[in-house]
């Protein structure tokens, strides 16, 4: 089974979907397989991070707009805005796709894990997922 989330982000940082990608394991009534989850886009990627302590994203977000930055004069793709290319550089750097076990009904994450939709663009955008629940 796979299905289409969608997921509004409102700028650069970690937005947590573990709930939705949750609910599409939940209504496959899968009791044991794999969850993958894939963000169909070039300028974000997905992450599975702690989700109790913010500090944490933020220090995640400051040390990847200091590894990638903005206005380098080597870019050449340019058009959509000083934010695209790098952009492009820090999903390159990250993943794309996930996966995860399912026990018991429930993604096998950790205590203090979430799955989130890391948006590298500074203004918001509407991104897609597709979200596939395999059985064992």
């Amino acid at each position: 089974m796979t299905t289409r989330i969608s997921i509004r982000t409102s700028g650069q940082g970690l937005h947590e979907i573990t709930r939705e990608v949750q609910a599409v394991v939940r209504k496959a009534n899968c009791r044991a397989g794999l969850c993958t989850v894939m963000i169909t886009h070039t300028s974000a990627s997905l992450l599975i991070q702690e989700n109790a302590d913010p500090s944490a994203r933020q220090d995640l977000e400051a040390w990847l707009n200091r590894l990638v930055t903005e206005n380098d004069s080597l870019y050449t793709h340019t058009a959509e805005g000083s934010d695209d290319m790098p952009s492009h550089i820090k999903a390159a750097l990250t993943a794309t796709s996930l996966s995860i076990p399912i026990i018991d009904g429930r993604l096998g994450l950790g205590t203090w894990q979430g799955i989130y939709v890391w948006e590298h663009r500074r203004r918001g955008s509407t991104r897609s997922c597709l979200v596939s629940v395999l059985t064992s």
